[in-house]
Protein backbone atom coordinates (compact mmCIF):
# COMPACT_ATOMS: atom_id res chain seq x y z
CA UNK A 1 0.00 0.00 0.00
CA UNK A 2 1.30 3.47 -0.92
CA UNK A 3 0.71 5.05 2.51
CA UNK A 4 2.82 2.37 4.19
CA UNK A 5 5.54 2.76 1.57
CA UNK A 6 5.63 6.56 2.02
CA UNK A 7 5.90 6.07 5.79
CA UNK A 8 8.82 3.69 5.22
CA UNK A 9 10.53 6.16 2.84
CA UNK A 10 10.14 9.08 5.26
CA UNK A 11 11.89 7.00 7.94
CA UNK A 12 14.77 6.00 5.65
CA UNK A 13 18.26 6.54 7.08
CA UNK A 14 20.33 4.69 4.45
CA UNK A 15 22.40 7.76 3.49
CA UNK A 16 22.38 9.54 6.85
CA UNK A 17 26.13 9.15 7.51
CA UNK A 18 26.76 11.14 4.29
CA UNK A 19 24.20 13.90 4.88
CA UNK A 20 25.42 17.07 6.61
CA UNK A 21 21.95 17.97 7.94
CA UNK A 22 20.82 14.40 8.57
CA UNK A 23 18.11 12.40 6.84
CA UNK A 24 14.79 14.04 6.04
CA UNK A 25 13.31 12.34 2.95
CA UNK A 26 10.88 14.68 1.17
CA UNK A 27 8.25 13.07 -1.07
CA UNK A 28 4.61 13.68 -2.03
CA UNK A 29 2.46 11.02 -3.72
CA UNK A 30 -1.01 9.52 -4.00
CA UNK A 31 -2.54 6.66 -5.97
CA UNK A 32 -4.65 9.34 -7.71
CA UNK A 33 -1.68 11.54 -8.76
CA UNK A 34 -1.76 12.35 -12.47
CA UNK A 35 1.44 14.37 -12.83
CA UNK A 36 4.82 13.31 -11.44
CA UNK A 37 7.70 15.72 -10.88
CA UNK A 38 11.15 14.18 -10.56
CA UNK A 39 13.75 16.77 -9.69
CA UNK A 40 17.23 16.56 -8.21
CA UNK A 41 17.22 16.77 -4.41
CA UNK A 42 15.82 19.07 -1.75
CA UNK A 43 17.70 22.26 -0.94
CA UNK A 44 18.23 23.56 2.58
CA UNK A 45 14.90 25.43 2.76
CA UNK A 46 13.01 22.32 1.64
CA UNK A 47 15.00 20.24 4.14
CA UNK A 48 14.06 22.63 6.95
CA UNK A 49 10.33 22.80 6.06
CA UNK A 50 9.79 19.30 4.58
CA UNK A 51 7.77 21.02 1.81
CA UNK A 52 8.99 20.12 -1.71
CA UNK A 53 9.79 22.98 -4.09
CA UNK A 54 9.31 25.48 -1.24
CA UNK A 55 11.82 27.98 -2.63
CA UNK A 56 12.36 30.36 -5.60
CA UNK A 57 12.83 27.36 -7.93
CA UNK A 58 9.40 26.11 -6.86
CA UNK A 59 7.90 29.54 -7.52
CA UNK A 60 9.19 29.44 -11.11
CA UNK A 61 8.05 25.82 -11.55
CA UNK A 62 4.52 26.71 -10.41
CA UNK A 63 4.56 29.63 -12.86
CA UNK A 64 5.58 27.25 -15.66
CA UNK A 65 2.71 24.94 -14.71
CA UNK A 66 0.30 27.84 -14.15
CA UNK A 67 -0.69 26.38 -10.77
CA UNK A 68 -1.22 27.88 -7.35
CA UNK A 69 0.20 26.25 -4.23
CA UNK A 70 -3.16 24.73 -3.28
CA UNK A 71 -3.29 22.57 -6.44
CA UNK A 72 0.48 22.00 -6.56
CA UNK A 73 0.63 20.60 -3.03
CA UNK A 74 -2.42 18.37 -3.45
CA UNK A 75 -0.97 14.87 -3.83
CA UNK A 76 -4.21 13.79 -5.53
CA UNK A 77 -2.98 15.97 -8.42
CA UNK A 78 0.80 15.95 -8.27
CA UNK A 79 3.39 13.50 -7.01
CA UNK A 80 6.85 14.85 -6.24
CA UNK A 81 9.73 12.40 -5.97
CA UNK A 82 13.27 13.73 -6.35
CA UNK A 83 16.23 11.63 -7.46
CA UNK A 84 17.71 12.11 -4.01
CA UNK A 85 15.10 12.42 -1.28
CA UNK A 86 17.33 14.25 1.22
CA UNK A 87 19.45 17.38 1.09
CA UNK A 88 22.88 16.14 -0.11
CA UNK A 89 25.04 19.04 1.13
CA UNK A 90 26.95 21.90 -0.47
CA UNK A 91 29.51 21.50 -3.23
CA UNK A 92 31.91 23.96 -4.88
CA UNK A 93 29.28 25.45 -7.19
CA UNK A 94 25.95 24.77 -5.48
CA UNK A 95 24.43 21.72 -3.89
CA UNK A 96 26.05 18.32 -4.28
CA UNK A 97 24.46 15.82 -6.70
CA UNK A 98 21.56 13.73 -5.37
CA UNK A 99 22.58 10.62 -3.46
CA UNK A 100 22.66 7.62 -5.81
CA UNK A 101 20.98 5.24 -3.37
CA UNK A 102 17.48 6.77 -3.43
CA UNK A 103 16.23 6.23 -6.97
CA UNK A 104 17.12 2.51 -7.25
CA UNK A 105 15.87 1.88 -3.72
CA UNK A 106 12.52 3.69 -3.87
CA UNK A 107 11.43 4.99 -7.28
CA UNK A 108 10.04 1.85 -8.88
CA UNK A 109 8.19 0.87 -5.72
CA UNK A 110 6.45 4.26 -5.68
CA UNK A 111 5.78 4.25 -9.44
CA UNK A 112 4.13 0.84 -9.12
CA UNK A 113 1.61 2.40 -6.70
CA UNK A 114 0.65 5.34 -8.97
CA UNK A 115 -1.34 3.96 -11.92
CA UNK A 116 -2.74 7.32 -13.06
CA UNK A 117 0.50 9.15 -13.87
CA UNK A 118 0.15 10.42 -17.44
CA UNK A 119 3.11 12.77 -17.54
CA UNK A 120 6.42 12.86 -15.70
CA UNK A 121 8.47 16.05 -15.63
CA UNK A 122 12.17 15.17 -15.53
CA UNK A 123 13.84 18.25 -14.12
CA UNK A 124 17.58 18.47 -14.65
CA UNK A 125 20.22 16.11 -15.93
CA UNK A 126 20.13 13.57 -13.08
CA UNK A 127 16.47 12.68 -13.66
CA UNK A 128 16.93 12.74 -17.43
CA UNK A 129 20.00 10.49 -17.31
CA UNK A 130 18.15 7.99 -15.13
CA UNK A 131 14.88 7.83 -17.07
CA UNK A 132 15.68 8.66 -20.69
CA UNK A 133 17.60 6.20 -22.83
CA UNK A 134 19.38 7.10 -26.06
CA UNK A 135 19.25 10.81 -25.31
CA UNK A 136 21.54 13.60 -26.47
CA UNK A 137 24.58 14.38 -24.34
CA UNK A 138 23.59 17.93 -23.37
CA UNK A 139 20.63 19.07 -21.32
CA UNK A 140 19.81 21.72 -23.93
CA UNK A 141 19.57 19.17 -26.75
CA UNK A 142 17.60 16.75 -24.56
CA UNK A 143 15.07 19.46 -23.70
CA UNK A 144 15.00 20.63 -27.35
CA UNK A 145 13.98 17.10 -28.38
CA UNK A 146 11.21 16.88 -25.76
CA UNK A 147 8.65 15.61 -28.29
CA UNK A 148 10.55 12.29 -28.55
CA UNK A 149 9.32 11.33 -25.08
CA UNK A 150 6.11 13.36 -24.65
CA UNK A 151 3.66 12.96 -23.10
CA UNK A 152 5.11 10.21 -20.88
CA UNK A 153 8.30 12.12 -20.06
CA UNK A 154 9.04 15.83 -20.40
CA UNK A 155 12.70 16.82 -19.90
CA UNK A 156 13.03 20.30 -18.39
CA UNK A 157 15.87 22.52 -17.25
CA UNK A 158 15.97 23.24 -13.55
CA UNK A 159 13.72 26.22 -12.72
CA UNK A 160 16.42 27.70 -10.48
CA UNK A 161 16.99 31.45 -10.69
CA UNK A 162 20.56 30.43 -11.60
CA UNK A 163 19.18 29.22 -14.96
CA UNK A 164 17.74 32.59 -16.03
CA UNK A 165 20.53 32.98 -18.61
CA UNK A 166 19.71 29.53 -20.08
CA UNK A 167 16.07 30.56 -20.43
CA UNK A 168 17.06 33.79 -22.19
CA UNK A 169 19.32 31.88 -24.60
CA UNK A 170 16.60 29.30 -25.32
CA UNK A 171 13.32 31.23 -25.73
CA UNK A 172 11.77 28.27 -27.60
CA UNK A 173 11.46 26.50 -24.23
CA UNK A 174 8.88 28.96 -22.90
CA UNK A 175 7.08 29.34 -26.25
CA UNK A 176 6.89 25.62 -27.19
CA UNK A 177 7.36 23.37 -24.16
CA UNK A 178 5.62 25.34 -21.41
CA UNK A 179 2.30 25.69 -23.33
CA UNK A 180 2.29 21.92 -23.97
CA UNK A 181 2.77 21.16 -20.26
CA UNK A 182 0.17 23.73 -19.20
CA UNK A 183 -2.34 22.23 -21.62
CA UNK A 184 -1.81 18.80 -20.04
CA UNK A 185 -2.05 20.23 -16.53
CA UNK A 186 -5.29 22.07 -17.23
CA UNK A 187 -6.89 19.08 -18.94
CA UNK A 188 -5.93 16.46 -16.38
CA UNK A 189 -5.65 18.07 -12.97
CA UNK A 190 -8.56 19.20 -10.86
CA UNK A 191 -8.40 22.94 -10.47
CA UNK A 192 -10.61 23.30 -7.45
Amino acid sequence: MLDELLCQIRQCKVCEPHLPLGANPVIQASRQSRLLIIGQAPGTKVHQTSIPWNDPSGDRLRTWLDLDKHVFYDAENIAIMPMGLCYPGKGKSGDLPPRKECAPLWHQQVLDQMPNIGMTLLIGQYAQNYYLHDKPTTLTETVRQWQRWAPQFLPLPHPSPRNTLWLKKNPWFETEVIPYIRDYVHQHLSQG
